[in-house]
């Protein structure tokens, strides 16, 4: 795979995982607009993550039933009709729901890693992952800079525009670049839906990183839903716009992660994941001190944040690069099983993070971290202790209700 297509890979990463995230910026100015409430404003983002989660478990599924250029290109035109809607919706019913569409089909991102790791060879594998987290992690910090800019200048509609006919110029662009591949399943849409919790019963190896991400994004959600109660604490004094701020530190991660990838390759997702959840927990020590306030907290908090954000981000590169060698013939099967674990875990995060912060303030969540840190270092334990270079079998998957397990897709003719 050429590096051109990487970049465009990446882009569209970008783009769909943009989707999810610029409303969050432009809340206020839909309030106005459609003269409600800013609380109920703040429906329209929830709306698109929720259908984010469905499309994830509903749609993602399809990669390993559907050509992969075929699918792309009919998600993002889909999610530039959404978006044309939503951006043209009267009120605020009309625009949760059309907000809802977007989350829903905005999963390109998803369908993207397992074409990827398809056309890549086994020792760029990682390094490909990389860039395209790097594209996703640009998506989210990019999208809520530009459409807040958008937005004051032409209204809040003008964000919701734009972005459609970026997806529709994305999705022509790759109805025409993006090489043919083989569906490697001819499961029924039902068998596809459940194939998921079958593997996670089947696959040692995805179940255990599954529990790396999810315990790892929990303690990230955990301490990103709490910052702005501290920030806004006496202890500090400042305002919401504060945690923008210090989130833009994140977009270290963009220059990271392929780097990670690259190492990956290398040696192997084990060692990448121990250093990385080595540095979830040296971040928990560190953001500890934040609630020191002051000048000495805000420096541990940006440095805290900062090294939480990219040990996140890494370890996700291992995980999925883990994940995607397990069955080539279920790589968007595994991805749905993987995601979704991963999100509930930081959902369950935000919950214990409001929890812990309301019964030990900042101590208490970055106690929270730690913990979880330390459960998936538990787990990591036992595979310390194996000889190098030896790896567990994937599972074979089953003949009934299956077509045969071909090789990886080979690249056919545009």
């Amino acid at each position: 795979m050429s590096r051109r297509m990487v970049l465009l890979l990446a882009i569209t990463c970008a783009v769909a995982v943009g989707n999810i995230y610029f409303p969050q910026a432009i809340g206020p100015l839909v309030a106005d607009g459609l003269k409600v409430s800013a609380d109920s404003a703040a429906v329209v983002v929830t709306a698109t993550q929720v259908g984010y989660t469905a499309g994830i478990v509903l749609l993602v599924p399809l990669g390993d039933r559907i050509p992969h250029r075929t699918f792309l290109v009919v998600l993002l035109g889909l999610t530039g009709l959404a978006l044309l809607a939503a951006g043209c919706a009267p009120a605020l019913p009309p625009l949760v729901a059309a907000s809802a569409l977007v989350g829903l089909t905005t999963v390109a991102a998803q369908i993207v890693g397992p074409l990827a790791a398809g056309l890549v060879a086994a020792d760029r594998r990682g390094a490909v992952i990389g860039t395209l987290l790097s594209g996703s992690t640009g998506g989210m910090l990019l999208a809520r800079t530009f459409s807040g800019t958008l937005g004051d200048w032409l209204g809040w509609r003008a964000p919701y525009l734009v972005a459609a006919v970026l997806a529709v110029l994305l999705a022509t662009v790759l109805a025409f670049t993006v090489p043919a591949t083989t569906p490697t399943s001819r499961q029924s849409y039902p068998a596809l839906l459940a194939e998921p919790l079958r593997l996670l019963r089947t696959e040692p190896e995805l179940r255990r990183s599954c529990w790396y991400q999810a315990t790892v994004f929990a303690g990230f959600s955990a301490v990103w839903t709490c910052l702005a109660l501290l920030l806004t604490s006496p202890a500090y004094g400042l305002g919401a716009q504060a945690v923008g701020m210090l989130a833009l530190v994140g977009g270290a991660t963009m220059l990271c992660t392929p780097l990670v990838g690259r190492l990956v390759d290398r040696r192997g997702p084990d060692p990448v994941n121990l250093v990385c959840l080595l540095g979830v927990l040296l971040s928990a020590a560190v953001l500890a001190a934040g609630a020191l306030g002051g000048t000495p907290g805000l420096a541990a908090l940006t440095v805290g944040t900062l090294l939480l954000d990219i040990s996140m981000q890494s370890g996700m590169v291992a995980n999925q690069a883990r994940v995607y060698a397990l069955r080539p013939d279920a790589r968007s099967r595994l991805n749905t099983a993987y995601m979704t674990c991963a999100y509930l875990g930081g959902s369950a995060g935000s919950w214990l993070g409001v929890r812990a912060w309301g019964r030990s303030g900042w101590w208490g969540v970055c106690a929270l971290v730690a913990l979880l840190t330390v459960l998936a270092l538990v787990r990591h334990l036992p595979v310390l202790r194996r000889p190098r270079g030896s790896l567990p079998v994937p599972a074979q998957a089953p003949r009934r209700n299956t077509a045969p397990t071909p090789p990886d897709p080979p690249l056919a003719a545009r």
